[in-house]
């Protein structure tokens, strides 16, 4: 099997599992409790919290361990929202956001907020100009997502930070990190971020838990209230397993991550040249120095990308459809989309997501398959 879906899910660290067994059977005290089975996991939240506020450059009292990316980011979207109204009801964000930001955003929407949908160029960046004449007094929260899920494209967090503090430094900027961290250098103070959500299994942790960074002072409201955990901003039980787990995954990512960057670039050079080489292919975004090395997105014109998903998947190499497409109503990728591309070249569009555990050898066997499987299926296109 040859899984190049990394951007979907990743598959646990054996190390990571071993530490989650461990907490579940035999470390598996509430950590709300004062007793010492209690303290001792409230020990090991802790110590995760140290080693994500680390890779961060935050620190330990800013890191709130949510279910994931989802719940991090509609924290920070409805949490503003409520905790900065006499301030303003304002928010930017961009036409590529992942779901978990952009449907939160059209609900504020409908409920009386004014959000400014920052557009795109062709290859995915936003324009810096345009968000400086879209920021205002009133403006209460800029949301960007750092690594594109769909594209890999990075947009440049610092010099946003920096337009945004430079504009209204009462504006807060939200980070989705959930395709960048513990893969790409991320510090939320030289970028000026205020709040970052991620999720554990992006990064070979577990599934069902996250973390959402929240700088010291800020006044957004609390998501989920009951019993007082996380220092009263998120309550529940915390998940003791998940989050140690994380911490372990979070480790190895951070210890790895220069080694995994070069490793995961090679991967993707060698299939991706090897894609370029046959003929009506393009790559949709930037290209390899500029694009994250763990996504690439890859047109196949004439083709519909289900259909070469699912032949790959018979050879036991699984990938991604690169956008959500509706060919009866001619509806694709709203990232993609938003870079202008034609619905023709959106339809044929596939995304190849790898991890530092992929290696050229698979990438090769990949490009095999694809040699062997396009041209066919452009041949009974053609007949039909």
């Amino acid at each position: 099997m040859i899984y190049f879906d990394n951007a979907a899910t990743t598959r646990a660290l054996p190390e990571v599992a071993e530490k989650m067994t461990y907490m579940l059977c035999e470390n598996f005290g509430n950590p709300a409790s004062v007793s010492v089975m209690g303290l001792e996991v409230e020990k090991e939240i802790r110590k995760a919290a140290e080693i994500l506020a680390n890779g961060i450059r935050a620190k330990e009292e800013e890191i709130f361990f949510t279910s994931g990316g989802t719940e991090g980011d509609n924290w920070t979207i409805y949490g503003t929202a409520e905790g900065y109204a006499r301030n303003g009801k304002h928010l930017i964000t961009t036409a590529i956001e992942h779901p978990a930001v952009k449907n939160p955003m059209k609900h504020l929407e409908e409920k009386g907020y004014e959000v400014t949908w920052l557009g795109v160029d062709e290859k995915g960046h936003i324009s810096l100009e345009e968000l400086a004449n879209a920021i205002r007094p009133d403006t209460i929260l800029v949301s960007t997502i750092l690594v594109n899920n769909e594209t890999g494209v990075i947009q440049d967090a610092a010099a946003i930070g920096k337009l945004i503090k430079e504009k209204n430094p009462n504006t807060l900027y939200h980070v989705d990190a959930v395709q960048a961290f513990g893969k790409y250098p991320i510090d939320v103070q030289k970028m000026k971020i205020d709040l970052l959500t991620m999720s554990g299994h992006k990064i070979h942790g577990p599934k069902g838990v996250g973390m959402l960074y929240m700088r010291k002072g800020l006044k957004v409201r609390p998501f989920i209230l009951g019993g007082g955990q996380q220092k009263g901003q998120r309550a529940g039980t915390e998940n003791g397993a998940g989050v140690a787990g994380l911490g372990v995954a979070a480790d190895v990512a951070f210890r790895s991550m220069k080694e995994s960057i070069e490793h995961v670039k090679e991967v993707k050079k060698t299939l991706m040249d090897g894609i370029l080489a046959m003929p009506d292919t393009q790559v949709n975004g930037d290209g390899l120095e500029e694009a994250s090395p763990y996504v690439l997105n890859v047109t196949f014109k004439g083709l519909r990308s289900e259909v070469l998903l699912h032949s790959l998947e018979s050879k036991g190499i699984f990938v991604s459809a690169g956008s959500a497409c509706d060919s009866r109503k001619k509806i694709g990728s709203p990232v993609l989309t938003a870079m202008g591309m034609p619905f023709e070249e959106i339809e044929g569009a596939v995304r190849f997501s790898f991890c530092r555990y992929n290696t050229v050898e698979e990438a090769k066997e990949c490009l095999k398959a694809l040699e062997e499987t396009v041209p066919f299926l452009r041949k009974i296109n053609r007949q039909r």
